[in-house]
């Protein structure tokens, strides 16, 4: 429906939902996806959840016999990345969700991913065997020790097929740097490091050593009754391994150079657009609070999620951005519920298209918005079990705010605020997208011509 989406609204085409865990009416809090992330072909992609598993999921070849099936995406492997545990000398319990991933470049045969959960960063290899060692000379068959005076041949091992297996193991551990819960973690465009950023502080790791980071942002105060603001988000710029961005909860973005100072307290850049006198509000401050910031691939724009709306800052102007889009404008009247309910406060996620023309975030009723930069034109989806049938074009949905509602809309009131599309993620060079809603994983792709 947007550029390179085949260039009609309609046609996206469903080819593929796989559902986590138990059927919706006996989802468990641990099944519910917390998130989603392509690696850099797009070959794969992963999901983390609330319980601390980590599911990969591989695309298929395309198929001769069946070319329309265009490589659909099936479990490759499942493994647990993070488990529940307890901080004794603050009496915490350290939650077993994984709240980000984020795939390094492939240099082997080997897969690498980076795990977090609120406290430890974890860094994971995953890959295949499909061929055991036979012919042990100390070992029998079942691998228990021989004894070595009855030895008296020697033999030379080899390599037997067996059925491909896929191993994930931990090759790094990266713990006790952070004190407040991680919110981010963003690989550096050198691929030596990496950084970490909680509510008040971003350390910088490199990947060799897991004892000890460099504290290169650290915004907590003296005397902590005078925190005015936290860190939401941080990323690393896409070809600038000096650079990096992070955001705020008072809806401002600073763009810090490492080449100045061990310590980036001083931002390079100050990102924030001036609110709207008339437009303030009891809820003004918790909806500008900034939720999720990306860099676009060129590395020439950011983008921004807010409560309300995604904004699109070009790096050479500070003082407002150059594009916004209203997400989900009819909650403005709605905001005093959403805040009793806690829904004020949920944390949606951003993402861009391979070519930066297209951009993607989530909303309420199962609901997604994707909006052209070029033709300024959006559409809203649905990712729901109930309508997505294999092969089904999906329908745009509207909402109705107020009067005579149409039959293919829903009004505003009707809306179902458990159901939220917090986090996706898009292919980085073709139009597929992942999708998820509570536990189950959409994967959407455009219309076969």
């Amino acid at each position: 429906f947007l550029a390179g989406f085949g260039s009609l609204m309609q046609d996206v085409l469903w080819c593929f939902s796989q559902v986590k865990g138990a059927i919706d009416a006996g989802v468990t809090e641990s099944d519910i996806i917390s998130t989603v992330e392509f690696n850099h072909t797009g070959e794969l992609l992963a999901t983390g959840d609330k319980g601390g598993r980590v599911v990969i999921f591989q695309r298929e070849q395309e198929s001769k016999n069946q070319p329309h099936r265009r490589g659909e995406y099936n479990v490759y492997s499942t493994f647990q990345s993070h488990e529940p545990e307890f901080d004794y000398l603050k009496s915490l319990e350290i939650e077993e969700k994984i709240n980000k991933i984020r795939w390094l470049p492939q240099q082997n045969a080997a897969y690498f991913l980076l795990s977090t959960n609120d406290k430890t960063v974890k860094l994971w290899k995953v890959s295949e065997r499909d061929k055991r060692p036979e012919g042990y000379n100390l070992k029998d068959e079942d691998g228990r020790l021989r004894d070595p005076s009855m030895i008296t041949v020697l033999r030379v091992p080899v390599l037997r097929p067996m059925d491909l297996m896929v191993e994930a193991t931990p090759r790094r551990v990266f713990a006790n740097a952070h004190t407040y819960h991680i919110n981010s973690i963003s690989v550096n465009s050198d691929y030596e490091t990496y950084m970490s950023a909680d509510d008040l502080r971003i350390n910088l790791w490199n990947f060799e050593i897991t004892n000890q980071s460099f504290n290169i942002v650290d915004i907590k105060p003296a005397n902590m009754e005078e925190l005015t603001e936290v860190i939401t988000a941080a990323e690393f710029h896409p070809h600038h391994c000096n650079t990096f961005v992070y955001s705020s909860s008072k809806g401002t973005i600073r763009l810090c150079d490492m080449r100045t100072a061990a310590l980036c307290d001083r931002h390079a850049k100050f990102f924030e657009e001036p609110e709207d006198p008339s437009n303030r509000s009891f809820f003004s401050e918790i909806i500008s609070s900034i939720s999720d910031v990306k860099f676009s691939h060129s590395g020439r724009y950011i983008m921004t999620r807010d409560y309300l709306t995604v904004k699109v800052w070009d790096l050479n102007m500070e003082n407002r951005p150059i594009e916004t889009y209203q997400v989900h404008d009819y909650l403005r009247s709605k905001l005093c519920s959403l805040y009793e309910n806690d829904c004020i406060f949920d944390k949606f996620e951003c993402v861009w298209n391979g070519s930066d023309s297209v951009i993607m975030t989530g909303s309420y009723n199962n609901f997604f918005r994707m909006f052209d930069r070029n033709t300024k034109r959006d559409v809203t989806l649905e990712a729901s079990r109930e309508n997505s049938k294999p092969r089904a074009i999906l329908k745009p949905r509207k909402v109705c705010v107020g009067g005579k509602r149409r039959k293919d809309e829903i009004s505003v009131d009707s809306l179902d605020f458990s159901k939220k599309i917090l986090h996706t993620a898009w292919h980085p060079s073709e139009n597929i997208i992942a999708v998820a809603a509570t536990n189950n994983l959409y994967i959407f792709q455009d219309k076969v011509n």
